[in-house]
């Protein structure tokens, strides 16, 4: 995965579904795994490229876990020249010490989102971009189905009653190993998040299914996501299920 592909899927997803317009203030949601910074890398590098002319912070919430690092997102930050926003929060110790959540992921999920919203409104965004990918996309339905009885997944692009702003998710079109490499080949050390629950979730469990099917069945994935645009779960177009490369690559 070279950063010219990485672009051209990044950019064949924002092209489809008209995330990004001139002038747009875009507030990067940076958590310091490597989906976050992959996004900014992706977005960075397409300012460069998209005739959109458009702005760019990445905004990261402190959850307050003792063990979590930010040096890579500055680093990435730094070399883009992409200010770095911090939101301190107690959302950590409010989920594992006063709920003791016993699955904590998705409180966590909306109360992050919701601290991450109201940054980008306060900093002047009007757009925030989320580094969720397609087997994202896959997991999400598998837990909606599995843990909440309905079948629903997240939306390519979306609109934030409450903050205003309008959610994007360029990274739509890339598959999780896509990303993996790409950060292998570029050098990309994610950093530490210092959650106790990593790798101890209901979204772990599904990770594990679908790689264990997989041995059998190579192109699970890929068949599920198709289903999900042919079954109109969400907004996605039957065209996204091609993984064929796209031809319209930016100029390097």
């Amino acid at each position: 995965m070279t950063t010219k592909t990485l672009l051209s899927f990044a950019r064949r997803a924002i092209q489809d579904y008209d995330m990004i317009s001139d002038g747009d203030v875009i507030g990067v949601g940076i958590s310091g795994g490597k989906d976050s910074l992959v996004l900014l890398t992706a977005l960075a590098e397409l300012r460069r490229f998209l005739p959109q002319k458009f702005t760019l912070h990445a905004i990261h919430v402190d959850l307050g876990f003792p063990d979590s690092t930010l040096n890579e997102s500055r680093r990435i930050c730094k070399r883009y020249d992409v200010p770095l926003h911090t939101v301190k929060t107690e959302i950590g110790k409010i989920i594992f010490e006063e709920r003791k959540e016993k699955n904590p992921c998705s409180l966590c999920s909306k109360m992050r989102r919701g601290a991450l919203g109201r940054a980008a409104a306060e900093l002047g965004c009007n757009v925030l971009a989320l580094g969720h990918h397609r087997d994202d996309v896959v997991e999400t339905l598998l837990l909606n189905l599995f843990y909440a009885g309905r079948i629903a997944t997240f939306e390519p692009k979306s609109f934030l009653d409450r903050s205003g702003l309008m959610l994007i998710r360029p990274l739509i079109y890339l598959e999780e190993k896509d990303i993996l490499y790409f950060c292998t080949k570029q050098e990309i050390r994610p950093d530490k998040s210092g959650c106790p629950a990593d790798e101890k979730t209901h979204r772990e469990e599904i990770k594990q299914l679908l790689r264990s099917l997989s041995k059998e069945n190579r192109d699970i994935t890929s068949k599920i996501f198709g289903a999900i645009c042919r079954a109109n779960v969400s907004t996605f177009r039957e065209v996204q299920t091609s993984r064929a490369e796209p031809t319209d690559h930016p100029t390097e």
